[in-house]
């Protein structure tokens, strides 16, 4: 490498080969395929950090995401939906089903009609809702079961997630049969030290147990709310301020992040947004669009690269399910 080259000009080059690299498997992909070997050790396994630097760009069946059954329907005996920024929801869905599948890539290809014996969904609670695609879907999309289920992820609180659910989904047609929360680690930057959040034990085996334990039994069950929580709720219908407002997330991809000349243009950002809100123009990537807040772009940069404007807890703290790889996020929620 000629002397001439900067640091940062080198990781930019190294970077771009390994964006490459990854888009050419990033589209859909099946638990019954295997992907072709990535020969790159860069871009998946930077950020956030973990035990095993080499387990985002291997081929692994296990590993693999059942996005297929999106472009192509089956009748089958359970299909799991979910929604996903660090891996929480993807890992509880592939915990209760092999046949799971990606709301965002069912949105882009604009596959809306599923039959099997059992329908759920697994989504992460963002101030008590779902997020907006994951609304969207559920009333755009025809879903026919015989018993419909949902778990609602959540960190801190969940205050009236489930009720919010139950009226979202009635109103789309559809009557669910069991609906739980499940708490877990909470990736809210603003608000939550990474470090300290996966420090902290959950109780989520057991947890996770309980629910597989009744779903199989196909339990009917709709876990309370407490009447504080729900008050909660009127409250902000009346208000109507902030992000998190009753008839969904109001953010601005553009308004909540920054990106740092630590940006290398690897193109993570723009593969792991749900939204397709990243572009690359120039220097570094630029976030613009209507976003989800699941704060994937910022989780999951492999160079930190990317901040929340307003301030995070511990910025040098970021997270992903242990059990989840950039490419699963990558495969989940590509929109290019």
């Amino acid at each position: 490498m000629s002397e001439n080259i900067s640091r940062r000009n080198a990781l930019k080059l190294f970077g771009v080969a390994a964006a490459a690299a990854i888009g050419s498997f990033a589209g859909i992909t099946s638990c019954n395929k295997k992907e072709p070997e990535i020969k790159t050790d860069n871009l998946a396994n930077q950020a956030p950090e973990t035990n095993n630097p080499g387990k985002d760009i291997q081929a692994n069946d296990s590993e693999q995401v059942n996005n297929e059954a999106a472009a192509k329907p089956e009748k089958s005996k359970r299909i799991v939906f979910y929604f996903t920024g660090t891996g929480n929801c993807m890992y509880v869905a592939k915990e209760l089903s092999e046949n799971i599948i990606s709301i965002p890539q069912a949105m882009k290809l604009n596959q809306l009609e599923y039959e099997a014996e059992e329908i759920g969904f697994v989504y992460p609670v963002y101030g008590m809702m779902p997020p907006n695609m994951v609304r969207k879907f559920i009333q755009t999309a025809k879903l026919k079961a015989n018993y419909f289920f949902a778990i609602a992820t959540y960190g801190n609180k969940a205050g009236n997630a489930v009720n919010i659910w139950n009226d979202i989904t009635k109103a789309a047609g559809y009557t669910f049969d069991y609906i739980a929360t499940l708490l877990m680690v909470d990736n809210w930057l603003p608000v939550f030290d990474m470090d300290e959040q996966k420090k902290m034990d959950k109780n989520i085996p057991a947890n996770l147990a309980k629910i597989k334990t009744s779903l199989e039994k196909r339990e009917k069950y709709i876990e309370a709310v407490a009447e504080e929580d729900i008050e909660r709720w009127n409250k902000r219908k009346e208000e109507k301020t902030g992000p998190f407002q009753a008839d969904g997330i109001h953010a601005l991809a553009e308004e909540w992040f920054t990106v740092t000349d630590a940006c290398i243009t690897c193109g993570a950002c723009m593969r792991v947004c749900p939204r397709k809100n990243y572009t690359i123009p120039g220097e570094k990537a630029v976030p613009k669009g209507e976003c989800e807040l699941c704060l994937a772009c910022i989780q999951n940069c492999p160079h930190k690269a990317i901040i929340i404007t307003a301030g995070e807890k511990n910025p040098k703290a970021r997270y992903r399910h242990e059990a989840i790889t950039t490419r699963d996020i990558i495969n989940s929620n590509n929109q290019n």
